[in-house]
C-alpha cells in the first residue's frame, strides 16, 4: 500500500507541473492585460521558462519523463503486492497521458515554449533590483 501511495504523491506531483507550466502561461498573459504585478516577477517566469524548457529538451533527446519514470516504477511495486490501482491514480493518469507518436509531443512542447518566450517577451518580468 505504500507503494501506491508514493505513486499517487509522484502523481499528484506531476500534475502540479503541468498545471504550473499552463496555467502559468495563461496566467501571465491574463495578468499582463490587467495589470496584475505578481506575473512579472521575475523568479516565477524564471521557474516556469526553466520548467517548460526541461521539458522540451527532454522530448527533443527522447527521454521519458523522472516523474513518469518513478510512477511506473511504484506502481510496478505496488501491483506486486497484489494492489490494483486507486481512484487518484486511475483519474490523474487520464487527464495527464495521452498516446500520440512522439513527434507530436515534440511539436507540441516546442510551440508551447515558444509561447512562452513570446510572452517573455511581450510581457517581460520585472527587472533585477
Amino acid at each position: 500500500m505504500l507503494y501506491q501511495w508514493l505513486a499517487d504523491g509522484v502523481l499528484i506531483v506531476h500534475v502540479a507541473v503541468v498545471l504550473f507550466v499552463v496555467l502559468g502561461l495563461v496566467l501571465t498573459v491574463v495578468g499582463g492585460a490587467w495589470g496584475w504585478q505578481w506575473v512579472r516577477n521575475r523568479w516565477f517566469r524564471i521557474g516556469h521558462l526553466l520548467t517548460i524548457a526541461i521539458v522540451v529538451l527532454q522530448a527533443w533527446l527522447g527521454v521519458l519523463c523522472p516523474l513518469t519514470t518513478l510512477e511506473v516504477w511504484l506502481r510496478g511495486q505496488a501491483a506486486g503486492g497484489g494492489f490494483s490501482g486507486s481512484f487518484i491514480g486511475y483519474w490523474l493518469q487520464r487527464l495527464l497521458y495521452y498516446q500520440a507518436p512522439e513527434w507530436f509531443f515534440v511539436l507540441a512542447y516546442t510551440g508551447f515554449a515558444l509561447l512562452v518566450i513570446l510572452v517573455w517577451w511581450r510581457i517581460p518580468p520585472d527587472r533585477w533590483r
